[in-house]
């Protein structure tokens, strides 16, 4: 029943993303994709900043900037963007977190964020690489990346988890946004497939973690 539940949340969210996404493409997007294919290569590598800004202060939303790609760079442009900028900013706070420590990382991410990253189980993110891919996947990475760090996981442990994990959860958000804002029903129809699966696995690796901490 509790699954029932958060599947039927999940999908008032994406209804209600999918709604507002349509309604800025039919009033706002074509003049501003039409600006962004004049600044060239400047429109991905703002989308990296901004991409890369949330994941090193994960108090900021960064999902949204996937959906921002797929609509204003295309799904494979789009794609291509977010993935590096995923790889290079968790590889960034990953040896942040790794090198400097605990006090670093809060005057980065402030208490609260702090005490969130803390409240991984260090010890089995790093003896576990399966659940360390898992919870990279949700939309926790950032602050899986910090936690992978303190605890002390090894960069050769790290750096396959984030790549599997990036390669599996970055296309579901991006083809959403390059499928609402291009009118492509396919595309559309597999990345809310491919939501609803990152969703059940971002519930399943959460109710594992809680139950083995």
């Amino acid at each position: 029943m509790q699954r029932l539940r958060k599947i039927i949340g999940v999908s008032v969210v994406v209804a209600l993303a999918i709604v507002v996404l349509h309604l800025a493409h039919t009033h706002a997007l074509e003049p501003l994709r039409a600006q962004v294919e004049g600044m060239g290569l400047w429109a991905p590598l703002g989308i990296v900043a901004l991409r890369g800004i949330s994941i090193l202060l994960p108090a900021l939303p960064s999902t949204a900037y996937s959906l921002l790609a797929g609509a204003l760079l295309g799904f494979e442009t789009g794609l291509i963007t977010i993935f590096i900028t995923d790889v290079v900013f968790c590889q960034i706070a990953f040896a942040v977190a790794k090198r400097y420590g605990q006090k670093p990382v809060q005057a980065l991410v402030g208490e609260k964020a702090s005490k969130r990253i803390a409240s991984f189980n260090q010890a089995q993110i790093e003896g576990n690489p399966f659940l360390l891919t898992g919870l990279l996947m949700t939309g926790l990475f950032d602050f899986v990346s910090y936690a992978a760090g303190l605890g002390g996981t090894k960069w050769k442990t790290f750096t396959p988890a984030l790549i599997i994990s990036v390669a599996l959860s970055d296309p579901p958000i991006v083809a959403l946004g390059a499928g609402v804002f291009s009118g492509g029903k396919l595309m559309l129809g597999v990345a809310l497939l491919g939501v609803f699966a990152l969703a059940i696995i971002s519930g399943a690796v959460k109710k594992y973690q809680r139950k083995n901490s």
